[in-house]
């Protein structure tokens, strides 16, 4: 097993296919052909921009090169030479790095994948408001530290579910406007202005390169555990409520038990909890991801690649995974 991701049944329980679409091998080669190609057009070349455009390149033509050069980027401009006629090659890669090409394909999936979090939480919402008008008027009694307090609504209880999800809303513009930037930097940073192929790619373009300033995925990887924190409490709080004995919640489904057939388990709710908790841990590692020394680093770079794209995974399961536990709510309080 590489990962509960992609794993053969795993991923039923882990695995959003959306982000995994986004995410594939074939994206990525399909992004960084397009940034090749958007490069070249805008160095005046449109001959090679054609030929990079009508290349004829597979996922697994960059593996060796991948596995000795450490990034796909060197192997990828080999292929696309000898397909290519000889006079196009000074425009080929011309100015760019292998970060500047890796770095924009990862930040293009991005430009895919935010939008789908902002209709998960939008829609997840709605949720809410419609289990409120449902069953908001009924009684709970409120509980500190696991123990008995005071009597409470369930509007109440769904609220401290519902509340954050509207200042991740406004927490996710905020990231767009830093993540979604293209990198244009060259072999030091230094490289010549990105503008033209961040009108071609729809993208921003930044102040500077950000080769050596992660902040910006740092301050993504944060959102991720962030909504994935929120959604672990409703997952906490839910499990509790349709533990037997307690009955404040009854689900119309749940996971079955191999040995205890009387027991209907609330997977959905304890999923949310798992990923909470998967995402916050993912964190420590992009903040150590941070650190690159001098203007650029194979070490803490690479180390994204390994958890970012596992948090964004965890946090579209983990939105998918609330809708559905909503909708197996038939009873909430007294």
């Amino acid at each position: 097993m590489t990962s509960v991701f992609d794993h053969a049944w795993l991923t039923g329980v882990f695995g959003d296919r959306q982000v995994a679409a986004h995410l594939s091998a074939e994206v990525q080669l399909a992004h960084m052909l397009r940034i090749e190609a958007a490069h070249s057009r805008s160095l005046g070349n449109e001959a090679a921009a054609r030929a990079i455009e009508t290349a004829q390149l597979r996922p697994e033509d960059l593996a060796e090169g991948t596995a000795k050069d450490g990034v796909p980027v060197p192997q990828l401009v080999r292929c696309l030479k000898a397909q290519i006629s000889p006079e196009l090659h000074g425009d080929i890669h011309r100015g760019l790095t292998s970060q500047d090409v890796m770095d924009t394909a990862f930040v293009l999936s991005l430009k895919d994948i935010l939008p789908i979090f902002r209709q998960g939480l939008i829609a997840l919402q709605a949720d809410l408001a419609q289990l409120t008008q449902a069953h908001g008027a009924a009684s709970l009694m409120g509980r500190t530290r696991m123990q008995a307090a005071l009597p409470i609504t369930v509007a109440d209880r769904i609220a401290t579910w519902h509340m954050p999800l509207e200042r991740h809303l406004a927490r996710l513009d905020e990231v767009c406007a830093r993540v979604l930037c293209v990198q244009c930097g060259g072999p030091v940073g230094l490289g010549a202005d990105g503008a033209a192929l961040a009108a071609a790619l729809g993208l921003a373009e930044p102040d500077k390169c950000w080769h050596a300033m992660r902040d910006g995925f740092a301050e993504l990887a944060n959102w991720l555990s962030l909504v994935s924190g929120s959604l672990g409490k409703m997952g906490m709080d839910i499990s509790l409520m349709t533990q037997q004995g307690v009955d404040e919640m009854r689900l119309r489904a749940g996971g079955s038990s191999s040995a205890m057939p009387h027991k209907q388990n609330p997977i959905l709710a304890e999923l949310l909890v798992t990923l909470a908790r998967y995402n916050s841990v993912q964190l420590a590692g992009m903040h150590q991801a941070l650190i690159h020394e001098q203007e650029r680093s194979g070490a803490a770079w690479a180390l994204e690649w390994m958890i970012l794209p596992a948090m964004l995974h965890s946090t579209a399961r983990g939105l998918r995974a609330a809708q559905e536990l909503l909708a197996q709510v038939e009873t909430i309080g007294a």
